[in-house]
């Protein structure tokens, strides 16, 4: 069986890492997974608090276009981008959004939908700053793009030698909230 592209579309605004936790993304799946991957940016001519993007596709073959017009998983992390994007899903996708930053209004029958307290649960760990990271835990968590210990990898090695332990635990902290959530659901349609 063909290998499908699985197409990743993370939004958010200038400040929240989204540039790099697609970057992270894109090296844990290719240096680390044994897959082919692309990783495009969109930013705003603003520093911080302007729209910004980042799109990853990644494939067991070789990748011919890297750009997305329909992703197949949408990360929301502001508003803005979620009512800029959330119409561009494909039908069968995955929506996921930062429950305090994002107000859903829009779901369409055929997505999976999942949310994360992303920005609450890194304030928590003492930095808001590693709400993205918290995110990419719960992205593997529920979609199982690349292997756990790939995007370990891949963290460790983009982030600051003096963050990295920090860094790492809101990996895990994600990771066990996503699976909570599975497991969560799980029981509700086994009753």
């Amino acid at each position: 069986m063909r290998n499908r592209e699985r197409h990743v579309f993370f939004t958010g605004f200038g400040g929240q890492g989204i540039i790099m936790a697609g970057d992270i993304l894109g090296r844990a799946a290719a240096i680390y997974d044994g897959k082919h991957a692309t990783m495009t940016q969109n930013y705003g001519p603003e520093a911080r608090g302007g729209a910004c993007s980042s799109q990853v596709i990644i494939s067991d073959e070789e990748i011919m276009y890297p750009y997305i017009e329909n992703p197949e998983f949408l990360i929301c992390m502001s508003q803005e981008g979620y009512t800029k994007h959330v119409d561009n899903l494909r039908e069968g996708g995955t929506l996921i959004w930062d429950e305090d930053l994002v107000h859903m209004r829009k779901s369409h029958p055929s997505w999976a939908t999942y949310h994360i307290p992303a920005t609450r649960l890194a304030e928590e760990m003492g930095n808001k700053m590693m709400a993205n990271i918290v995110m990419l835990g719960f992205l593997v968590a529920v979609t199982g793009l690349v292997r756990p210990e790939a995007l370990q990898r891949a963290i460790a090695d983009a982030v600051p030698s003096a963050t990295r332990e920090a860094n790492l635990r809101a990996f895990d902290r994600g990771m066990e909230y996503g699976q909570a959530i599975l497991r969560g659901r799980a029981k509700r349609e086994g009753a």
